[in-house]
């Protein structure tokens, strides 16, 4: 290497335990880019450019953090940290909290794994899904549960989306 040139440092495994080790490792020694498996650190290295919405798309609505949002019956109210199903509070972390308010915003859409862990966790994306993923499980668990209730669907490779409860889906 000459002219400072800094060695970039990838690590491709499956194994978060690996991953978190090489990180380990090689701390300081310059960029270390991780990711699960060759398709993930190819949507890194290439990300591909976000599709034009049809020209009868909604236009997104703001909707401010302290305003609580629904989904049919669904009522998330981040700021008095309570979701309600049809009246009732569910018993949902605060990152399940986070995440279902994301989902309920309107207009109901995709939402990127970047742009949730940006919106979520508050930091950079650096394409390890597995902390999203196993928050997701937990929600899509506990929304299961409920009779009726909203989905949590998979864009595969994308991001996730809400799908409200048939019931719901007129309005």
């Amino acid at each position: 290497m000459s002219g400072g040139a800094v060695p970039i440092v990838v690590c491709v495994s499956p194994d978060v335990a690996v991953r978190e080790h090489v990180l380990r490792r090689l701390d300081g020694v310059g960029p270390v880019v991780s990711c699960a498996d060759l398709a993930e650190l190819r949507a890194m290295l290439f990300p591909e450019p976000p599709a034009e919405p049809p020209a009868e798309a909604p236009v997104p609505v703001p909707v401010a953090r302290d305003t609580p949002v629904s989904c049919g019956d669904l009522v998330v109210d981040r700021p008095g940290h309570l979701v309600t199903w049809r009246g009732r509070p569910l018993a949902l972390t605060r990152t399940e909290r986070e995440l279902l308010g994301r989902l309920a915003s309107p207009p109901l859409a995709l939402w990127s794994y970047e742009r949730l862990f940006a919106s979520v966790w508050g930091g950079a994306y650096l394409g390890d899904t597995a902390i999203l993923h196993s928050a997701m499980k937990r929600l899509r668990h506990k929304l299961r549960l409920l009779s009726g209730g909203p989905r949590v669907q998979t864009v595969r490779g994308v991001g996730y989306r809400l799908v409200p409860a048939p019931d719901d889906a007129t309005g």
